[in-house]
């Protein structure tokens, strides 16, 4: 009796779990991905001050507003005047106790007390402080208790 050699076939490797396994971990790290800059906005330039420190707890609440300038593509100034940036509206410091009034509400709406919202302000370094201050008391006059002001960490 002849036995036959088979010839020798080279195993080809299924990638199909492979790359399961790749899509699965791309959505973990979407999952997972600290989204804290999210509330983020490049028209403000945070000062620097070497006392300033991230927070170590995550606020509950938290209501973010950005306030800069309109800058070129060189970042220069366009506009003398500051404006507040919220969302994908964009208005004068003056006008914001109208925007306010209505996170107010908002948060009112969802069952959580506005003392208890963080407002955190993002001011660009060459906002006046005056306007700052003027939009600490427009958010004291909607019912905001809680404040907190952005910079960045200066590196030594």
């Amino acid at each position: 009796m002849r036995i036959e050699s088979k010839a020798e076939q080279a195993n080809e490797v299924d990638m199909t779990p492979m790359i399961d396994i790749v899509f699965q971990l791309i959505a973990f790290f979407m999952v997972i991905t600290n989204f804290e800059q999210t509330q983020a906005d490049e028209r403000v330039k945070l000062p620097k001050d070497a006392l300033a420190k991230p927070p170590t707890v995550k606020r509950e609440f938290p209501l973010t507003i950005n306030v800069g300038f309109e800058r070129d593509t060189k970042g220069n100034k366009i506009d003398p005047e500051a404006w507040v940036f919220f969302g994908d509206e964009q208005f004068r410091v003056e006008q914001a106790g109208r925007k306010l009034k209505d996170e107010q509400e908002y948060f009112k709406t969802i069952g959580t007390d506005p003392k208890e919202v963080t407002v955190e302000i993002r001011a660009d370094a060459e906002v006046p402080t005056g306007q700052v201050q003027e939009l600490i008391k427009m958010s004291q006059e909607s019912g905001f208790e809680k404040f907190a002001l952005r910079a960045t960490q200066e590196s030594n």
